[in-house]
């Protein structure tokens, strides 16, 4: 980089789909990175500490920086000398923290507008496509003519749609310039929890289900896709005023633009390890009252200990929906066209996880996975005879109709729970991971500015 320095921030840094972000902003020589995340210090993985980033870091054309969203001083003194900020800072969408999401996704956003309004810096902010989703109705090729929901899946999803308005609101603020990216379902190398979570499950004979007629569609987006369209969105709102003015102030739908069946996708990445597919079809409509029966009974019994549970209905409908997108507006405005094809995306990904393959379990885990798949048998039998008790009498529909006002959605992780739980809980936890956007880049060590 010649001249003088140009500093960007990432909040977030130290995330799934940010840590791409940094890599390509280094590797591309457009700016000095200053990422920023909660932790004290910065703890690289040894292939980071003599790759890119740990030789950024050493030459000081990368820096690290502790601060806390909720905080507006760190705030200030973590954007102060840049000329964008790359807002992806957002709690885990798996915790069931309303106070949580909205401190960080809307109080911390309020934060970070404030402070590039004083700074005079370009602001570019991770969304997410569930701002658009109630939870409910499948989404087909959707654009951002879509409106926010009058209720939405859940609090995750909720306050970022908040953040995301405060986001476009503030465009034009003091010459403030704003975008906001939606990108659907991320994967991809360095991801520590959608595969992982997967090969567990396999592992455990615990990934044969399929909730659903396995036919809903899903848009996936391969994280240097990611990586790649905020890059295009800085370009756009970099470029002469005509082109600035055009990108700014909207939001964009990010994808592959390679829709491909949700369970499909999962299968092939568990038989590109060397696993079994799932095969097991299970109505979304058998196991929706037994989620919301779980959880209504989790409402009850959470002052005393339980855990909360991994199958609720706002998951059941993650996996059972469809949800594609159009971003041809990404396209048209700020030049996005995917630099990775799904196929390839795929190939890396399973690549990056050698470790992870069938073959390497111990004889426990052999036995182990024999005694699962008996209960597995034991679980299909079971749900049959809830559908016929539950919803082939009616009563399903009752507990379906349990007001809002008495039940919450809950995200979180429960091992503790009957039934189908037993048997396919580390598959959901997976899966509904999956289906989030930017949420699978972070965890819960990286919730204020992670």
């Amino acid at each position: 980089m010649g001249g003088e320095e140009r500093w960007c921030v990432v909040t977030g840094g130290r995330g799934f789909a940010a840590r791409h972000l940094v890599v390509m902003l280094i590797k591309y020589d457009m700016f000095c990175v200053r990422i920023a995340d909660l932790g004290p210090t910065v703890q690289l993985d040894p292939d980071e500490e003599n790759g890119v980033v740990g030789e950024a870091l050493k030459s000081g054309r990368a820096q690290y920086v502790s601060a806390d969203l909720r905080v507006k001083s760190q705030v200030l003194e973590a954007c102060r000398g840049a000329e964008v900020v790359f807002h992806m800072a957002a709690p885990d969408s798996s915790i069931n923290n309303h106070q949580l999401h909205y401190s960080v996704n809307v109080q911390g956003t309020k934060n970070i507008i404030d402070a590039c309004i004083e700074l005079k810096v370009k602001l570019i902010y991770t969304s997410s496509p569930s701002v658009i989703f109630d939870g409910v109705n499948g989404i087909f090729n959707g654009n951002e003519s879509l409106p926010y929901p009058c209720k939405h899946n859940d609090s995750y999803s909720a306050t970022k749609a908040e953040g995301e308005a405060l986001v476009i609101k503030s465009n034009g603020s003091n010459g403030l310039l704003t975008c906001c990216i939606r990108p659907s379902s991320i994967f991809g190398p360095g991801d520590k929890l959608l595969v992982p979570s997967l090969v567990a499950a396999a592992r455990a004979g615990k990934s044969k289900f399929i909730i659903g007629d396995g036919k809903n569609m899903y848009d996936f987006t391969y994280v240097e896709n990611v990586a790649h369209a905020h890059v295009c969105a800085e370009r756009a709102l970099a470029s002469e005023k005509t082109v600035a003015e055009r990108a700014a102030g909207q939001a964009y739908f990010i994808t592959n633009k390679e829709p491909i069946r949700f369970w499909d996708f999962m299968s092939l990445i568990l038989e590109g390890l060397g696993y079994q597919r799932p095969k097991i079809k299970i109505p979304a409509c058998v196991m929706m009252p037994i989620a919301l029966m779980v959880e209504l009974i989790y409402k009850i019994l959470a002052p005393y200990g339980m855990k909360v549970p991994q199958l609720t209905p706002s998951r059941i409908r993650l996996l059972s929906r469809s949800r594609t997108f159009d971003c041809s507006k990404a396209h048209d405005r700020l030049g996005y066209i995917p630099i990775v094809s799904l196929q390839e995306g795929l190939r890396r990904t399973i690549e990056s996880y050698p470790h992870l393959r069938a073959g390497v379990e111990t004889k426990m885990g052999s036995q182990k996975a024999v005694r699962n798949k008996k209960l597995s048998i034991m679980v299909v039998l079971i749900l049959g005879a809830a559908y016929f008790s539950l919803i082939a009498t009616g009563l399903g529909y009752k507990i379906e109709n349990i007001t809002g006002s008495k039940l919450h959605v809950p995200e979180g992780a429960y091992q503790q729970v009957p039934l189908s739980m037993a048997s396919s809980s580390l598959l959901y936890n997976a899966l509904t991971s999956a289906v989030r956007s930017d949420s699978i880049s972070h965890s819960i060590g990286e919730v204020a500015c992670p």
